[in-house]
């Protein structure tokens, strides 16, 4: 129903500020957060975001109702964004130090820049099949990708699949 409140506002005004929202509706700052980002999408995009860079980051973000916006379906659902997408995982865990250095580190785990840099050979992988073959199955994609990998490490299919998501939803790939 938050989805619905931010809605209705633009029924008044044509752009609002992430203040004005707030203070009309009276929801919390990170709820209101999570439903903004909901509703900015690539993939349902009803509202427009006006200020560059990715997530909401100040008062003064701006947001235009998508005039443009259509559906086939007579009910449209949004689904929310989970919470983990919106904080940094290794700033809101503590696993980078004052230095900028990996701090503690669990054992049986990655060090975070790791993690990242793997994070950006699985996507450029991802990038570099799909450009080659165009169109290609989801299971063929994971194999590949493992397959171009393997000298460097070993990708386990559910972190390649939210890699592929991830491009999904930043518009490099289409489904």
């Amino acid at each position: 129903t938050y989805q619905m409140c931010i809605l209705l506002l633009f029924n008044d005004k044509e752009t609002l500020t992430l203040a004005q929202i707030r203070q009309q509706t009276q929801i919390p700052d990170q709820e209101l957060r999570r439903h903004l980002i909901s509703l900015c999408t690539p993939k349902n995009r009803i509202l427009k975001k006006c200020s560059k860079g990715r997530g909401i980051i100040s008062d003064e973000d701006t947001f235009t109702y998508n005039m443009d916006f259509t559906s086939k379906l007579k009910r449209v659902r949004i689904p929310l964004v989970k919470e983990a997408s919106m904080v940094r995982p290794e700033t809101a865990a503590g696993l980078i130090g004052a230095d900028g250095k990996d701090a503690h580190v669990a054992p049986g785990s990655v060090p975070v820049s790791v993690e990242e840099d793997r994070r950006h050979l699985v996507e450029a992988a991802i990038v570099r099949i799909m450009k080659a073959r165009k169109a290609l199955n989801h299971n063929d994609l994971i194999a590949e990708v493992t397959r171009q990998l393997t000298n460097r490490f070993q990708p386990t299919p559910q972190f390649i699949k939210k890699r592929i998501e991830s491009l999904i939803d930043r518009e490099y790939l289409e489904r």
